[in-house]
This record gives C-alpha cells, structure tokens and sequence, in this order.
C-alpha cells in the first residue's frame, strides 16, 4: 500500500525525489521477501557507483579550477571584498567539518553495521592509504596525474587543479579566457552527465537497498535511521552554534533575513539542488540591502567554496562510512581526512546528490570500503534537501556578513526587478 501511494505521488510531481523514495522502499521489501534474488541485483547498484566514479576527477578538476581562475580577476578587482569573503567560507566551512566529526562520533550511527567479510577485502585492493604524516603530506601531491585519476586519488587531482588554477589566473585576459571556456565548458559537461546519471538512481538505489536489506537484514534500517537523525541534528546544531551567531556577530537583522531567505531555501529543498534556488536568492539578497556587486561575487563564489551542509554531510558520512566498516581511526587519522575533505568538498557545486562523488573519492583515498555506501544511498535523498538548503541559506547570510563587514548593507537601491522578484 505504501508503494502505491508514493508511486502515485511520484507519477504525479514527475520528480526524480520520489522515485528514489519508492525505489527505496521497494528495495527494502525486496530484501526482506526474496533475500537470495535482491542480492543478485548488485550488479545495478554497482553499474550506477562506476558512473559516479567517472565523473569524480573532471567534475573535481573542472569546478577547482573554474571557481578559482574564473574568480581571480574578480577578487582582484574587489580588493578586500574576495579576501573577506573567501575567510569567511573557511571558517565556517572548517566550522561545518567540526561539527559533523563530533556529531557522528558521539551517536556512532554505523557501530553495529555488520558488514560481510568481502566487503573488508574489497577496501584494501588499489594504492594503500598513508600511514604517518609525513606520508600523508607526501601522498597529496601528484607525481603523475593521469596515474592520479587512474588509481581514484581525488586529493592529488584537486591539488593538481589548484595549482593548475593558479597558474591560469596568472595569464593574460585573452589567453586565460581560452583555456578557462573549456573548463567552464567541462565543468557544464560533467553537470549534464551526473544529471543523467540520476536518471539511474532511482534503480542503483533500489538495488543497493535490496541487497543491503538481503544481505545483511532489516537491522540496517536502524543505522539509516540513526544516521537521518545525526545529520539532521547536526545541520541544526551548525545553525544555532554557527550561522545565528556569526549573524548576530556582524549585526544581521535576523527577521528580515529569514523572510528573504524563505522562498529560495524552500526551493533548495524541494529540488535538492542549490543551483534552483541560485537566481531566486540572488533577487532576495539585493531587495534585502546588500549591493549587487557584492550579491554577484559572493552567492557565485560561495557555491564553489562555501557549501556548509554539504561539507557537514561528508564529515558525518564518511566516518559514518569506516564505523560500519569496523575501522578505527586515530583523531590524526579523522584530522587528516577532514583536511581532505576541506579541498574536494569545494567541487560538490550544486548538482543534486553530487557529493556522493566526493565519498567515493574519500573513501578511496584513505582506504575505505564502498560496501556502507551503498547503504547511504538509502537515506541519501532525505539528507540532500536538508543540507542543501543549509547551502543556500549559508550563502545568503555570507552575502549579508560581507556587505556589512564593508559597511556597505542597504547603502545602495535594489533594482526594480529585484523588488518586483520579492514582491510576487
């Protein structure tokens, strides 16, 4: 009965959300009823993680380094305005990490996951992870980066793209401008592959619930669901602990600020993609009081380097990942892999559940398996629109902060058509 209800509630919204909800659901009666034929269906869950895994290194390499030559000259030319702005995103993005490490390792969502013996197996196969610091330092830098992207090191392709980014700010104007459209064009490229690759998750998700259901029985339903409850606890925790505080700080006016917000968050969690609520929040920001110039740098450049939610949710998945592995990891050990995270987080961007690319890549960085992955994408849409629109509204607010930070909020109109945006 509840898939028909959910079955019909997706036929009629014709959104890829709820497909996942139902395939989920199926999924997991599948497991429960006919143990041995949904562990047989793997093979799908596991055509849909190689699709994901095509996508990590160009749509990391191409968002790196979009977000920070395409951003270079703006910085220049705004002077204080990027260097504020770009403190800020770390802070509070560094802030996002913290919170989700000691959110996940005070419920310990994944203790108790039992995972088959082949799973183990399967997370020692390719390059091994590094042991001692120096190691580590050693490891984040390429010394071939087609060998990088072979092995599925996504920290040596995201260092090799700031570097290569950098570099690329540093041309001139017209010869920048040649090598920066193919990136852009890329990094739009790579976009339009992972939303067809969605097209798919509704069948990768119910297979991977089936098997894991089948597999290792409904019990796993109670991490989800344990897990659910961390992450959403955690994005809340970050928003009275952090946001509120930091907006209190540089003397936001809270109500208004809420109100504006209201609309595009609204349609950050409904679409699960920030990228929806993108010209929606820019309008609101404006009719708000903060200048255009610093709406158009800010909001942009804050969904390369300053999507709170998400880089909260990776914390908390990819240690949620090594529990359910039964792998203990030393503070270093989660230190070190949050410094990871601190650089692949920034080429998540706005595509729906992309930072499932960025799990991936973490866990084969340091070692991990992908076996609990596979139950992550039971939950994964759930906690998308929820992180998601902790992303929006944490841009909005760094837009407020900056202009105010400059002594410049509701200093200049907002446009007429930024008004009549809000006022409809």
């Amino acid at each position: 009965m509840t898939i028909a209800i959910l079955t019909a509630v997706a036929v009629k919204r014709r959104s890829l959300t709820p497909w996942i909800f139902v395939a989920m659901i199926a999924g997991a009666e599948l497991g429960f009823d006919a143990p041995h034929f949904a562990t047989s269906l793997r093979v799908f869950s596991d055509i849909f993680l190689r699709l994901i895994k095509a996508i990590v290194a160009p749509l990391i390499f191409a968002t790196l380094v979009t977000g920070i030559a395409g951003h270079g000259g703006d910085v220049k030319s705004v002077g204080r305005i990027g260097i504020k702005s770009l403190i800020y995103f770390e802070v509070i993005t560094t802030l996002a990490l913290v919170i989700g490490l000691v959110a996940i390792n005070l419920s310990q969502a994944g203790r108790g996951l039992s995972l088959p013996s082949n799973a183990a197996l399967e997370s020692t196969q390719g390059t091994p992870p590094p042991t001692g610091w120096q190691d580590f330092v050693l490891h984040v830098f390429p010394e071939n980066i087609a060998k990088s992207v072979a092995d599925g090191q996504i920290l040596q392709v995201a260092v090799f793209a700031i570097f290569f980014g950098i570099a690329l700010a540093g041309l001139s104007g017209s010869r920048r401008a040649a090598i920066l459209e193919v990136c852009e064009g890329l990094s739009e490229v790579m976009f339009r592959f992972t939303n067809i690759v969605m097209y798919f998750a509704p069948i990768g998700v119910g297979a991977a619930m089936a098997y894991t259901v089948g597999h290792l029985g409904l019990g796993v339903l109670f991490n989800l669901g344990k897990l659910l409850i961390t992450i959403y606890g955690a994005l809340v925790a970050f928003g009275c602990l952090v946001l509120l505080p930091a907006a209190l700080l540089f003397g936001v006016p809270i109500r208004r600020f809420l109100h504006a917000v209201a609309e595009p968050a609204t349609i950050a969690f409904a679409t699960s993609t920030s990228e929806a609520a993108l010209p929606r929040a820019m309008e609101a920001m404006e009719a708000l009081g903060v200048p255009r110039r610093i709406v158009a740098f800010v909001i942009p450049a804050g969904y390369s380097f300053n999507l709170d939610g998400s880089t909260l949710y990776l914390a908390t998945a990819s240690i949620f990942v090594a529990q359910a592995a039964g792998m203990h990891l030393s503070i270093g050990k989660q230190i070190m892999m949050m410094l990871t995270l601190m650089l692949t987080s920034k080429g998540v961007a706005g595509v729906p559940r992309a930072t499932l690319v960025v799990l991936l890549a973490t866990a084969a960085t340091f070692g991990l398996p992908t076996e609990p992955i596979f139950v992550l994408l039971g939950v994964d849409a759930l906690a998308d629109m929820a992180r998601t629109t902790v992303n929006v509204v944490g841009n909005c607010l760094a837009s407020v902060i900056v202009a105010k930070w400059e002594g410049e909020f509701g200093m200049e109109l907002p446009s007429e058509a930024a008004l009549e945006g809000i006022s409809e």
